[in-house]
């Protein structure tokens, strides 16, 4: 069966993330506060709703603890947020992932039960950050505060190179996990594949090692 999810909070971030469920034929339930967010919903939402979820019975009568993901998206108010997501652990939500404001409110959160916290805009920013200081780093995953998954453009250092003349792994203690050339993906490569100039590697590790390697053999 296919999962089912709600989002609650309509902002642009939680709005993002309606438009991709959606896209990818999920059911999605899109809840709001204001109407006029809700109807700008109605058409790409399975269901959209005007409500207050920090009114427990709002809850109970979306049949909130059916949905098998909660996304708690709401935006300036931290209180409401907070409410809302203690109500949903409560009535028995498996999975509630919520926007956080800041590290306090994050903390807050996680103590009353919240199973997945984001900063998208702390987070987005990081990855900016990276984008714009680097000219080898395409794109930037946070795994967590010291992990991280990248994007990397091969250099003319590395041309020719095989994984295991690069030895990357024992100098850097980073993991090269595919190669991307072209509209092609090698996915596990082996210690004999060569590297050509051009070649992206999507590249597993520690940040610090991250920035050596980068440092030393990419530019």
């Amino acid at each position: 069966m296919k999962k089912e999810f709600a989002v609650i909070g309509l902002g642009r971030f939680g709005g993002s993330i309606v438009k991709t469920l959606a896209e990818e034929g999920l059911g999605v339930l899109a809840i709001d506060a204001d109407e006029d967010r809700v109807n700008e919903f109605a058409r790409i939402a399975s269901h959209a709703v005007v409500g207050d979820t920090t009114d427990e019975n709002v809850l109970k009568n979306l049949g909130i603890r059916n949905f098998d993901h909660v996304i708690v998206a709401i935006g300036e108010n931290i209180q409401a947020s907070i409410l809302t997501t203690l109500m949903l652990k409560e009535l028995g939500v498996g999975n509630v992932t919520v926007k956080a404001q800041n590290d306090y409110h994050e903390k807050v959160l996680r103590k009353i039960g919240a199973d997945f916290v984001v900063h998208p805009e702390r987070d987005m920013g990081r990855r900016i950050a990276h984008n714009i200081v680097s000219n080898n780093i395409l794109d930037y995953l946070e795994l967590s505060d010291e992990h991280s998954i990248v994007e990397i453009v091969a250099s003319q250092k590395m041309n020719g190179n095989s994984i295991f003349d690069l030895d990357i792994r024992a100098h850097y203690g980073l993991n090269i996990v595919a190669i991307k050339r072209g509209n092609e993906i090698n996915v596990s490569p082996q210690a004999n594949d060569l590297i050509h100039k051009g070649d992206i590697l999507i590249v597993i590790g520690a940040d610090s090692d991250i920035n050596r390697f980068e440092k030393k053999i990419v530019e």
